[in-house]
């Protein structure tokens, strides 16, 4: 059976979690955050008032996810949505799953009226940027800073 892509739902909690902290301190090797702020993130992101995530799940069990911001682009003075997130556990890495969780993203911003969903990777994270050109993406004219 192939993977199901669908919108998070409040029993994926502890599992999303789970597979966040894969994410966050196994894949990026950033330090772990705090399980209430992890989920008080989720449930924010349930109730997609500022976002939405969707998850990959195959025989029960959660695989990937990919996480959606919303905002606003001054230039076109329209809402756009930031793809902040896309992440699949191993052996599911560089599969037509990697696709798919970038396509839900892709048409949920189309379908809901978004001018554009933008993203960011790392400058190091070759195997993303593939992805992305082979998704139609095109590097930015924007340089990225952030500051604490």
């Amino acid at each position: 059976m192939l993977p199901v892509i669908r919108n998070v739902e409040p029993d994926d909690l502890n599992d999303l979690t789970e597979l966040m902290y894969a994410y966050i301190v196994g894949f990026y090797q950033k330090p772990r955050p705090a399980i209430e702020k992890l989920h008080s993130l989720i449930q924010t992101l349930l109730d997609q008032q500022r976002g939405i995530q969707f998850v990959a799940e195959k025989d029960g069990k959660l695989i990937g996810f990919a996480t959606l911001y919303f905002a606003f682009s001054t230039m076109k003075a329209d809402p756009i949505t930031i793809m902040n997130d896309l992440f699949v556990i191993e052996p599911w890495r560089e599969t037509e799953l990697e696709s798919q969780l970038f396509l839900k993203c892709q048409s949920y911003s189309r379908d809901n009226g978004y001018a554009y969903m933008s993203w960011i990777t790392g400058v190091d994270n070759k195997r993303a940027q593939r992805l992305f050109e082979k998704m139609g993406g095109v590097q930015g004219e924007w340089v990225n800073y952030s500051i604490v």
